[in-house]
């Protein structure tokens, strides 16, 4: 490597740093960019086909409204709704009954503990540590909600351009990959089979799975459905795990306040329903593309919530994928070191 070439290389990392720590403030809208013009650029291809007068500019931004409105309108809806359920889960636990709504869970578990246990008492401490909590985020509030839309303004603008140079950018990366076209066709095949099982799989399968459990809970009598529906359908997109830490304390909940058949059905229902829909499902629409072990998906999941925020339940299955087709494409492509 002669000096020029090494000069060039140094100023690329320093350049690449810099940039990374521009974007790194707003990397999940980055990444919600990029994923949402993944998914929907077959949506684009077609929408350029039937406006052949207007081009791919007005596709582009006619497609980031709609997808825009569609996604965001039900979003606020339900964050509306779900915050209201939880409200009125605060309040039923700081009403003047809780003690008497408490009686039988709380003489279920000292018969079954030996100990007497002060429900009320533990409630009221928690939510007086919520309260807290709370209290002292709430300078910090108008601050998030300021980087919250400067992030949906950038990732509606960054969608935009994706959408209709997405093309450009495709045969811009193909051009500057230093690697055998067909190699490079390869690798990005793989890469594009992981994504869409994580994007059109994983989280369908979670949504699906949530659902279903949700319609448990509702069976049984369990209020504030929709709360707990968003909840499992969030802890859904752990495979295995996932909504069995909402139904399954539903169904002791229910047991220690002798509503045995309820919750014996619960404890079926989930078992059963829940449990064939994580079985047979994640099997059929994600390991079919994904060809990756779901204990490798689960790492990816956590750990990606860990470093990219939320958008990491999606990206981080993908970057682990995309390694492993890196690995095999090596081993088959050159020789071993």
């Amino acid at each position: 490597m002669n000096a020029q070439r090494g000069v060039l290389l140094l100023l690329i990392a320093v350049l690449s740093y810099l940039t990374f720590q521009l974007v790194q403030p707003y990397l999940s809208f980055v990444i919600a960019a990029l994923l949402l013009a993944y998914v929907l650029s077959p949506v684009q291809t077609w929408l350029e086909s039937q406006l052949d007068r207007f081009g791919s500019t007005t596709a582009a931004a006619l497609l980031v409204i709609v997808v825009t409105l569609a996604l965001l309108v039900p979003f606020v809806a339900l964050i509306v709704a779900t915050a209201g359920e939880a409200v009125a889960i605060a309040r039923s636990l700081a009403a003047d009954d809780i003690a008497a709504q408490l009686n039988a869970p709380e003489a279920w578990l000292n018969s079954r503990l030996g100990q007497n246990i002060d429900l009320t008492s533990e409630i009221a401490t928690r939510l007086e540590g919520v309260a807290q909590t709370v209290l002292g985020t709430a300078p910090d509030l108008l601050a998030s909600l300021t980087h919250i839309t400067i992030g949906l303004g950038l990732a509606a603008f960054l969608l935009f351009y994706l959408l209709r140079d997405g093309d450009q950018l495709v045969d811009w990366l193909h051009t500057i990959t230093p690697l055998p076209q067909s190699v490079q066709e390869r690798l990005y095949d793989r890469v594009d089979n992981m994504t869409r099982a994580v994007l059109l799989g994983h989280v369908l399968v979670a949504i699906i799975q949530g659902g279903i459990a949700g319609v448990g809970l509702l069976i049984v009598g369990i209020s504030n459905v929709l709360f707990w529906t968003v909840i499992m359908i969030l802890l859904s997109l752990l495979p295995f795990v996932g909504s069995f830490l909402v139904w399954g304390p539903a169904a002791l909940y229910l047991l220690s306040a002798g509503q045995t058949v309820g919750a014996l059905f619960l404890i079926a229902y989930g078992t059963v329903v829940v449990g064939v829909s994580d079985e047979y499902l994640r099997p059929v629409i994600v390991d079919r593309y994904a060809e990756i072990s779901p204990a490798v998906i689960v790492i990816g999941v956590i750990g990606g919530l860990s470093a990219f925020g939320v958008m990491g339940l999606f990206i981080g299955p993908i970057i682990i994928g995309a390694l492993k087709a890196a690995l095999e494409l090596f081993d088959e492509q050159y020789d071993r070191l």
